[in-house]
């Protein structure tokens, strides 16, 4: 079919022309970003977490009194270890997806902390324990030995004064790519580097910081003796035994410190907690999406049916001097196809900007490129199956009541 007509009877239509195109470029441009932000988040509730999920529960404790925490903790986790069916307990810091964590910038040399691009890490700290306590599964090198937990000291800074660290695997990778982390130095500061005794699995941090995917396994564990700040005790069971460990480490956690506030959780649940918002996030986007959608669908529609009511003499006409049903229809959807190339053109622009300006102020990363073209190829059908409609009645429009109509 020749283009030049099409193109000669959209000059003469350009306001309903312009708003089928600057509709397609919206949905076109807000389906990219939206699509992108759920495949983001859908990815973050299905990342791998290298821990007995099933097993472990967290008990907070809060009020306790901080100086007397170098002889309390250890009672405590002796009481908690004496509860019948626990595998192993630990003082932690923070957990994985608990929303409450420390961060610090990591590098590989006392001044590579300036850079823009060193990664910000979750950085645990644990007694004793603790990786057993985690189930984390070591890669490579080992686990912290006795004399580093001895070591550890927790001053004013919070920053143990051992000089041995434990990276996940997706850290190494971003740290040391392509070489062995074992044996490398890591900086916190310019004034504190720890060697790296081992690689586990990747572990989930407690926060989202802004860095991708990738960004959600980079932590590094620090050992640490008992201190005010490890208000966190990790306790490990079958899985069946949770709820009853739950119920048995706060009566005796209530009873040995009984000024504080001892709350006890599976793991489960706080994994439930941390990606709730991000589930409702998930299908108000779908939801987004699916009106978008519908509304550039039957904006087409109405549209195009308001050119095939202005246009019944043009289609008479053409009938009667031998166009066929089906070179109406293919009129239709060709011109359809022009406008929404044009939207979908605007459309991808709108969406590189847009990802630019939440790259820029939320923290978003930048969108891969393939979102561009699958979004044009769904708008691209989306408005073929739009304008079926309309043609398949232009295509019946008898010609003899075309010709005769005003």
């Amino acid at each position: 079919m020749q283009i030049q007509p099409i193109l000669s009877s959209l000059r003469k239509h350009k306001i309903p022309a312009w708003l089928i195109v600057l509709e397609i470029a919206l949905a076109c441009a807000v389906l990219c970003n939206a699509v992108f932000m759920i495949s983001q988040r859908i990815g973050e509730m299905h990342l791998p977490n290298a821990i007995d999920e099933t097993g472990i529960v967290d008990i907070n404790v809060q009020g306790a009194d901080p100086k007397l925490a170098n002889a309390d903790v250890p009672r405590d986790l002796a009481a908690l270890r004496e509860i019948p069916g626990v595998k192993a307990a630990a003082a932690f810091n923070s957990v994985p997806l608990s929303n409450n964590g420390w961060n610090s910038d990591i590098a590989t040399g006392p001044g590579e902390l300036m850079q823009k691009n060193a990664p910000n890490v979750a950085t645990y700290y644990f007694t004793s324990g603790g990786p057993e306590a985690l189930g984390m599964r070591l890669l490579e090198g080992r686990l912290f030995n006795d004399a580093e937990y001895a070591d550890s000291k927790l001053g004013d800074s919070y920053i143990p004064t051992g000089h041995a660290a434990i990276v996940t695997q997706s850290l190494a990778a971003r740290l040391w790519p392509d070489q062995s982390a074992l044996g490398k130095q890591a900086w916190v500061g310019n004034d504190y580097h720890y060697t790296v005794v081992g690689v586990v699995a990747d572990v989930l941090r407690p926060n989202q910081n802004g860095q991708g995917l990738a960004g959600f396994h980079w932590a590094m564990f620090f050992p640490l003796s008992p201190a005010s700040a490890l208000n966190d005790y990790i306790v490990r069971s079958a899985p069946q035994d949770r709820v009853r460990v739950i119920r048995e480490a706060t009566a005796k956690l209530g009873a040995l410190l009984p000024n504080a506030v001892v709350k006890g959780q599976t793991f489960s649940e706080i994994r439930d907690k941390f990606f709730a918002n991000t589930r409702s996030m998930v299908w108000m986007l779908v939801l987004v999406c699916v009106v978008m959608l519908a509304v550039t669908a039957f904006g087409i529609v109405g549209l195009t049916s308001f050119w095939v009511g202005q246009r019944r003499r043009q289609i008479g006409i053409r009938r009667a001097v031998g166009a066929t049903r089906a070179h109406i229809m293919q009129y239709f959807q060709t011109e359809n196809f022009l406008l929404s190339s044009a939207g979908v053109g605007l459309g991808m622009i709108l969406a590189f900007g847009i990802n630019l300006y939440l790259m820029q102020h939320h923290q978003m990363v930048r969108m891969p490129w393939y979102y561009l073209p699958a979004s044009a190829i769904a708008l691209w059908i989306l408005g073929q199956l739009a304008v079926l409609g309309p043609a398949l009645r232009a295509a019946n429009v008898p010609p003899v009541v075309a010709t005769r109509s005003v």
